[in-house]
Formats: structure tokens, sequence, C-alpha cells
């Protein structure tokens, strides 16, 4: 096998993982769900001092139940959260879930851990009452990643990223993979919403451009005079109008055996990517999430190979996050059909 990009260049590529999508158009905000085939290994890192989520408490290996049946990002803030409720609902509907000891009707329980971004005040109609869209989002999302498993996933604005912006500019979700020549799979999904730029100053390079491969966000480098890094880049949200709508939120996939201690470490080094993609990262106005989940593949249980998959993964988050970028700039450029 040749190292670079799976087939897809997205988290599908990583076997057993599905993802859908659904966006409210007039609201200006959607929702997306990882689904794995068979519950997988899940952990997560929360760096951001401003995180809304769902379920991190059993992402700490000494809790009982290790296992996730599907992950959900979500628009929405707080209301968002409620798109790992209908996700939840249709995965018991199913059969999906957590039984300590299985009871003649006692449904299980889906595991279904959630992050949300701040997307409320991008000039979408939130005018909602009591009825916002994100429980219906989520079950929207779960039925198309049921019906599209195979990908290609749709980047830029869609799903969660749908009413994203980065600093000052286009937010977006994105996506990423990597094979190794020999075997691992290591995929990301990112929604980037986030206070910092992902660009270097006075530039249309990516702060990620170290990263990139075979022009996956358009081969902007950085002229040979370009001005140090110093303070904060001018493009942040500072200079937007929604200067505390933030977070970047995502999930890395691999295709691994491994325990739950070894997929938290994974998570803690792929919150390196967002540092590499974005500046600043993990402030008190973001909510920096990233959930692993480790589906069935080679035993990944010494030290070095969780080294080696955690380096991978950081990169694959750093791509996904230009890449998210760069596909909702493009989108935003492309004439708009009549």
């Amino acid at each position: 096998m040749t190292a670079g990009p799976g087939t897809n260049n997205d988290i599908t590529d990583v076997p057993g993982v599905s993802v859908g999508a659904a966006e409210d158009e007039r609201a200006r905000t959607g929702a997306s769900v990882v689904v794995v085939g068979a519950p997988a290994i899940v952990a997560g890192d929360v760096r951001g001092g401003g995180p809304g989520t769902r379920e991190t408490d059993l992402l700490r290996p000494s809790t009982l139940v290790d296992r996730a049946d599907a992950v959900v990002l979500s628009g929405g803030s707080s209301y968002g959260l409620a798109a790992a409720d209908g996700v939840g609902a249709a995965l018991g509907e199913k059969g999906r879930g957590f039984q300590l000891i299985a009871t003649p009707g006692v449904p299980p329980s889906p595991i279904v851990p959630a992050a949300i971004l701040y997307d409320l005040a991008n000039g979408g109609d939130k005018n909602w009452g009591d009825a916002p869209p994100y429980a219906a989002l989520g079950r929207w999302a779960l039925n198309a990643a049921r019906d599209g498993a195979a990908g290609p996933i749709a980047l830029g604005r869609a799903g969660a990223g749908y009413g994203a912006s980065a600093g000052a500019g286009a937010g977006g979700l994105g996506s990423a993979s990597f094979a190794t020549d020999d075997g691992w799979m290591v995929g990301a999904l990112m929604a980037v919403n986030s206070f910092g730029s992902p660009r270097m100053p006075g530039s249309d390079a990516f702060w990620a451009w170290p990263y990139e491969l075979n022009g996956e966000f358009g081969r902007a480098r950085p002229a040979p005079d370009a001005p140090p890094a110093a303070d904060l880049p001018p493009d942040t949200k500072l200079a937007a109008a929604t200067a505390r709508a933030n977070t970047t939120i995502g999930v890395v996939a691999l295709a691994a055996k491994m325990s739950q201690a070894g997929a938290e470490r994974i998570a803690v080094m792929a919150q390196d990517g967002i540092a590499r993609a974005l500046r600043p990262v993990h402030g008190p106005t973001d909510g920096d999430v990233i959930f692993v989940l480790a589906v069935d593949g080679p035993p990944a249980e010494d030290p070095l190979t969780i080294t080696r998959l955690g380096a991978i993964a950081a990169d694959c988050v750093a791509r996904a996050i230009a890449r998210g970028v760069y596909e909702s700039e493009k989108q935003a450029a492309a004439p708009q059909s009549r």
C-alpha cells in the first residue's frame, strides 16, 4: 500500500464509518452524525474554555461504558445538543445501545456523545420558539448516513459547518484521511467555527500548509518574506461582528483495536492539529472538542504505535480544518444558479 490520502480523502475511508449531514437553510444551521457499524471504543479531549457537550463523562477510561454507537456534531449552541436525542431515539428504535443486563421489554441505551458550536448569531432565522429543529436534524443526518455510507461526504457549507465562520471569514465542514504504507487508516471530520484565523497574516496560505497533500486546499504558500507571527492575526473574530461565536469540534476515526486509554491519548495528540491549523486556539470563548472512535482493526496497544497514530491524527485534523474553510470559500465564490 502506498502512503497517502484514502480513496475519498475523508473519514469514511475508515472501514465501518459512515457520515450523514442535514441542514436548515432558513436557520443557517445544521448537524452531522458519524455512525459506526458496531459499537466502537470512544474517547475524547476537551480543550476550549466554553465547551458544549454531551456524554463526555463516559469518555474517561475509568467509567463503565467505553463504546459509542455514533457521535454528533451540531450547530445551535446548547439547543444543538438535542440533535443527539434524535439520533439516539432512532438508534434505540433499531435495537442499538448499551445494556448491562438484557431484560425483555427494556430498551437499550444508545451511546451518542455530542458537541456543539455557536452559530446562533450568524443571521439565520432562529425564531423557533419552543421547537428548535435539532432533534429532527439529527434524525435526518442519521438517515443520510445510512443512505450514503460509502462517501465521499459533502464538505464546506454542510452539516454542522453549514452556518460556521472561521476568524473573520468562512468556516465549514472539513475532512481528511491518511493510509500508511503498512495498513493503518486514520480519518478526521472537523466543523470549523473558530475565533482564530486559518490563514497566515497577509497571505492566502493556510497555517496548515505544511501538511497539505495533493493540493487538497489550494496549494497556497507563504512568501519568503512573510511577516512573523506576532500577537493576534488581523482576521480573527475580533475583526468580525461575532467575536464570541466560536468553537472547532470534530471526530477522529481509526481502524485499530485499542483500549479507551489509548484512544484518549490519541484525542489529546489530535488536538495539536487544531493548533497547527488555527491561531489562536483553546481560548476562554472556544469550545474545542475532539472525539476518537477506534473501530476494529490491527492491535494498537504499544506506546510507539499510539504515538504514531496520534501524530497522523493531528495532521489529519489540521488538513480537515483547512479543507473545510477552503471548500466553503469556493462555494461562496461560485456563481449562484437561478
